[in-house]
């Protein structure tokens, strides 16, 4: 993920983040991180097939003024395995299969690339955000309707883990330390951390990071429950937030 130092092939792509209810977009600066213009969502599409989805983006894009050179990155919820959605359970049924980059390009006429959006959001923390320049084992963890996450390795993403599913004490992982799991069962922050603490020990067990990013909307409360944790590896709030899977699907555009 160094390539950024690089001399970059272009200055601005498109990010998009494809969701069960809203599909985000958005122009990012790559020498900033930045969006060059706000963000704009259109409620996904129902049913959520790949044309009615593959229509929005096209909609999204065209809200732009964008030069035709401008590459599209697209943060999808499912593995992506070579641009294709292996499996899907946000989305229709019938995205299984599907080649996603060039349903893109086809609905665009442009360049797109197609990235898990925990990965994503991975990415741009790595590249603009709480762990650029970090070498060693890294863990971008996403709190929120589950837990997605994003392993990286000297700069390396190994894409598609799904290390909110793994079995801990008889149970799914994310099914007790997710944020909406905090939200529903009304847990305290020192309760929600106890669960916490559970997960990214086994995690930490298992990975050995050198650094875990808490990433999702929750992490600007990241003051009420971090300092509650005790592990070895260092434990920071993302920067980007909700913006970091816009950001890292463009830089992955750029670049490819």
């Amino acid at each position: 993920m160094s390539k950024h130092s690089k001399k970059k092939k272009h200055e601005l792509a498109f990010g998009i983040d494809v969701g069960g209810s809203g599909i985000k977009g958005a122009p990012v600066d790559l020498t900033t991180g930045e969006f060059a213009h706000k963000r704009k969502r259109i409620p996904t599409p129902q049913p959520s097939t790949p044309d009615a989805v593959a229509g929005v983006i096209g909609e999204l894009v065209d809200g732009f003024d964008l030069p035709k050179h401008v590459p599209i990155g697209i943060a999808f919820p499912g593995p992506i395995h070579h641009g294709v959605v292996t499996s899907i359970a946000n989305l229709d049924a019938s995205w299984e299969g599907t080649d996603l980059p060039a349903l893109v390009h086809e609905a665009t006429g442009r360049h797109a690339v197609a990235i898990n959006d925990a990965d994503g959001a991975g990415v741009g923390e790595l590249v603009y955000g709480a762990a650029a320049k970090n070498k060693g084992v890294v863990l971008v963890a996403t709190l929120g309707t589950g837990i997605g996450s994003a392993l990286f390795v000297n700069g390396r993403l190994l894409p598609n883990t799904e290390l909110g599913h793994l079995e801990i004490d008889g149970f799914d992982a994310e099914s007790r330390a997710a944020e909406r799991v905090r939200q529903v069962e009304d847990l305290s922050w020192e309760q929600w951390a106890e669960r916490l603490q559970t997960y990214f020990a086994k995690v930490e067990y298992l990975l050995a990071p050198d650094l875990i990013v808490i990433g999702g909307g929750i992490s600007k409360h990241h003051e009420e429950f971090l300092p509650l944790l005790d592990l070895r590896a260092e434990v920071v709030p993302a920067k980007l937030r909700n913006a970091a899977g816009i950001v890292g699907a463009a830089w992955l555009a750029a670049e490819d």
